[in-house]
C-alpha cells in the first residue's frame, strides 16, 4: 500500500470530503491543473498495461484544434491523485498514476470532454523494435535497458536479488514491454509502473506470510459494503514447466516443473483436480534455480483464480495490487485477500469493487 498516515486510513471510514487533483503536463513544459467532474483510475495486475485512466472535464477548450495545440498534446501526460480533506484546512493526497495522454474528445461547443490515458508501460510497448535487438547481463540490467530505450529518464527500482540471464534476442516488430515482463519472470518477479510512475521490479508478496495492510470489516465504523466468493477451473493450472535453452551462449537446456504440492489444496497436483500443466520458456533461463523461480511465480499466478473473492468497500486510493487485506463479512467469517484489481472513482460517490487473486480463511 502506498505510504499514508494513520489519520488518512481512519478518515476513509468516516464521512469526509474527497480531495482529487488532475494535472496535465504538456510537451511545452506547461502544467495545468484541470477542473474535472468525474472519472476513474483502473488498476489491474492481470493486464499488460496495469493502470488506465479516464477523466471528465467541463472545458471543451482542451480539445486540440490547431497544429500548435496538437503538438502540445501529443506526448502529454496526466498525473492523478485522490485523497481526503480532514476538515481542518488540511488534506492528504495519494498518487494514482502517471499516464500518457491517449485521447481527448467530447462536445466541442459545450463540453464535457473525456481524457483517457495509459501508464508509462504503454510507451515501451508501442515502441516496437525496427531492428533486431539483444539484451544480456542481469535481470535488472536487461529490463532497465528495454525500458530506458523508450524512456531514457525512466526511474527504475529493482527490489529483487539480481540474477544473471542468457542473451535474449528480439526480432523486428517484437514488443519490448512483453520482453521486459518475460525477463523479470526469469527471476520470479514482475515489472510494472507504480502510482508514482516509477518502474518496479519485484516479486508478488506471499499471502500467508505478508501482514495485512488494511482491514475491511462489516462492523459499525467499518468500510465493508458487500462481498462474494467464487471458484472456477477456467484457465487454472496446477503445474508449470519452465524451460531455458540458449544456443547463442552455448548453454545446455534446463527445466523445472513446479506443481501444487499442498494436499489440502483443491488444485493439488494428482488430486481430484487432475494434472493441468502450463509451459513457459525463455532463452534468459540459464540455470535450474532460474527455472525454479520462474515456474513458482507462474504457478502462483495460475492456480490462484481457483479461489477468488470480490467485494466492495469504501474507496481506498492507497491500495496496490498484491496488497494483503483482512476481510470480515457480515456473517463474521474472516478471510485474507490479495488484491488483483480495483477502480478508484474521482468523484464523491461510486462503489469501490476489489477483485482478488486469492482468498484464504483467516483464524
Amino acid at each position: 500500500m502506498y505510504p499514508v498516515s494513520d489519520r488518512f486510513l481512519a478518515r476513509l471510514a468516516e464521512s469526509h470530503q474527497v480531495a482529487t487533483r488532475v494535472q496535465l503536463f504538456l510537451t511545452t513544459g506547461q502544467v495545468i491543473d484541470l477542473d474535472h467532474t468525474g472519472g476513474s483510475v483502473t488498476v489491474d495486475r492481470g493486464q499488460a498495461t496495469r493502470r488506465t485512466c479516464s477523466v471528465t472535464c467541463p472545458d471543451p477548450a482542451l480539445i486540440p484544434r490547431s497544429p500548435t495545440d496538437q503538438l502540445a498534446t501529443y506526448g502529454a501526460r496526466l498525473r492523478i491523485s485522490r485523497g481526503v480533506y480532514f476538515g481542518d484546512g488540511t488534506e492528504e493526497l495519494v498518487p494514482l498514476g502517471l499516464f500518457r495522454l491517449d485521447s481527448v474528445g467530447g462536445d466541442i461547443n459545450d463540453g464535457p470532454i473525456t481524457l483517457t490515458g495509459k501508464d508509462l508501460s504503454a510507451i515501451v510497448a508501442d515502441d516496437k523494435f525496427t531492428l533486431p535487438f539483444t539484451v544480456s547481463g542481469t535481470v535488472v540490467g536487461a529490463v532497465s535497458s528495454l525500458i530506458q530505450r523508450s524512456i531514457p529518464d525512466a526511474d527504475i527500482l529493482g527490489l529483487i536479488v539480481d540474477a544473471p540471464i542468457g542473451s535474449r534476442a528480439f526480432d523486428v516488430e517484437a514488443d519490448p514491454w512483453a520482453g521486459a515482463q518475460e525477463i523479470a519472470a526469469a527471476a520470479g518477479a514482475e515489472v510494472y509502473p507504480n502510482a508514482d510512475g516509477v518502474f518496479i521490479i519485484a516479486t508478488l508478496p506471499e499471502l500467508l506470510t505478508t501482514p495485512p495492510v488494511w482491514a475491511v470489516e462489516a462492523t459499525e465504523g467499518g468500510v465493508y459494503i458487500s462481498g462474494n466468493r467464487a471458484m472456477t477451473s477456467d484457465n487454472v493450472f496446477n503445474g508449470v514447466l519452465a524451460r531455458g535453452e540458449n544456443t547463442t551462449d552455448n548453454i545446455p537446456p534446463v527445466s523445472y516443473l513446479a506443481t501444487d504440492t499442498d494436499v489440502n489444496s483443491p488444485t493439488y497436483w494428482g488430486g481430484p483436480f487432475g494434472r493441468r500443466p502450463m509451459f513457459f520458456s525463455s532463452s534468459t533461463l540459464m540455470t535450474l534455480a532460474a527455472c525454479t523461480q520462474a515456474a513458482n511465480l507462474k504457478l502462483a499466478q495460475s492456480k490462484a483464480p481457483n479461489a477468488s473473492g470480490d467485494f466492495s468497500s469504501l474507496p481506498n486510493p492507497a491500495l496496490e495490487p498484491g496488497d494483503v487485506l483482512r476481510v470480515m463479512h457480515e456473517d463474521q467469517s474472516r478471510e485474507l485477500h490479495q488484491v488483483a484489481s480495483f477502480s478508484v472513482p474521482l468523484d464523491e460517490g461510486g462503489d469501490f469493487p476489489i477483485a482478488t487473486i486469492s482468498a484464504k480463511e483467516d483464524s
